[in-house]
């Protein structure tokens, strides 16, 4: 079993060792924050197979939503699989003569493809591969796609995404058709897709929704998007500005429940709870200090220590953070790592009275990594 951080080991490194050591098993990769999970399943190095939770719809449905697919014929597969049909959906739709198996082989791919490019964007999380045999009949219609090929085509998005990014900032933006100068206007060549796209702009969608009801990835709309406002056909409208609106503040009972549930021993439901903080607003640095506690209890040191990082980026001179960001590293056995973070805090300008109040605490902790640390060497000379 291979498994750690993703800070750690890049996630395109992870499918890399996999597809040149030819492993079979079964990848996960979690991610706190984003309150997702994703399962990739390679065979002898390349993928097979994959889904997210964020996106559970199985084959059928997408192949509903895509038009490659009648409600009627879906139903029929379905009920020959009740009736004792052991064959996998995709095997029984091509059966039928309900889609075409290069049909179906080709929107799996496109499925599995756009599961392995959302895993790959991820930078932080939790990744874990057990290997042994690929269960295939887990599989509604396995595929064989080389991950070195995944790996190259991930990257180019990477770098398309940063050019379509100068005009399509994020997915919440709203497209609306362009009113025409004049009557004289000239008459669009647009290629099929770029016409769905076109016909689904109604000006209250946002790019999530646009491609959720074409059954099409997000990177396909937002690139075409890109396009057609490049074109002057569409204008993009932005959600009102956060200062119109404020942001939902965590409050000091949304921190008290997770005390409460550290209280009670309860450490799932205050990760939850912590997790629902961070959510509420990610640019407050009470939630993932919620989350760094937490994880501290669960004795998961490495996920403790990243939230807590989080939590000094968005206030660094508080002390809070600071102490249990001690109490990671030195349980990691990063003793000079938890003594440099102490006297960093205690060097810090633009503390104020109550933080300075806590400067007892994170001397206390620096004084006890330091004996550890002496006596490790001294076990050691």
């Amino acid at each position: 079993m291979i498994e750690g951080p993703l800070k750690e080991l890049n996630i395109h490194d992870v499918f890399q060792l996999l597809d040149l050591g030819r492993k079979t098993g079964v990848l996960r990769v979690t991610s706190e924050l984003r309150q997702n999970a994703g399962v990739v399943t390679f065979e002898r190095g390349a993928v097979i197979g994959a889904h997210i939770t964020s996106n559970p719809h199985p084959l059928g449905e997408l192949l509903l939503r895509a038009g490659k697919l009648r409600e009627e014929d879906l139903s029929r597969a379905r009920a020959l699989q009740e009736a004792g049909d052991r064959r996998r959906l995709g095997e029984i739709l091509v059966a039928i003569d309900a889609v075409s198996g290069r049909e179906l082989d080709r929107s799996v791919r496109a499925q599995v493809e756009e599961v392995v490019f959302e895993l790959m964007s991820w930078s932080e999380g939790y990744f874990s591969f057990v290997e042994g045999p690929a269960d295939r009949l887990e599989i509604e219609a396995p595929v064989s796609i080389a991950t070195e090929a995944l790996l190259m085509e991930a990257a180019r998005r990477i770098d398309e995404w940063t050019r379509i990014e100068s005009i399509v900032p994020h997915l919440g933006v709203v497209p609306r058709l362009c009113p025409p100068e004049n009557d004289s206007a000239a008459p669009l060549d647009l290629v099929p897709f770029e016409w769905e796209v076109l016909a689904a702009v109604d000006g209250a969608r946002d790019l999530r929704l646009i491609a959720d009801a074409l059954g099409r990835s997000d990177f396909d709309v937002a690139r075409t998007i890109y396009g057609l406002t490049s074109a002057g056909v569409v204008v993009l409208d932005s959600p009102a500005p956060a200062t119109a609106t404020p942001a939902p503040q965590p409050s000091g009972p949304a921190t008290a429940q997770v005390d409460e549930h550290l209280a009670m021993g309860d450490f799932e439901a205050a990760r939850l709870a912590a997790v629902d903080l961070i959510a509420a607003d990610p640019e407050r640095a009470e939630g993932y200090l919620a989350l760094g506690r937490t994880l501290l209890r669960l004795a998961r040191w490495e996920e403790a220590e990243e939230a807590l990082v989080d939590a000094l980026h968005r206030s660094p001179t508080a002390a809070a953070p600071r102490r249990f960001l001690a109490l990671a590293l030195v349980a990691q056995g990063r003793f000079a790592d938890a003594i440099e973070s102490c006297d960093r805090w205690t060097r810090a300008d633009g503390q104020s009275a109550d933080e300075r109040g806590h400067a007892v605490a994170v001397a206390r902790l620096r004084d006890a990594a330091q004996v550890l640390a002496d006596a490790l060497r001294e076990r050691h000379v």
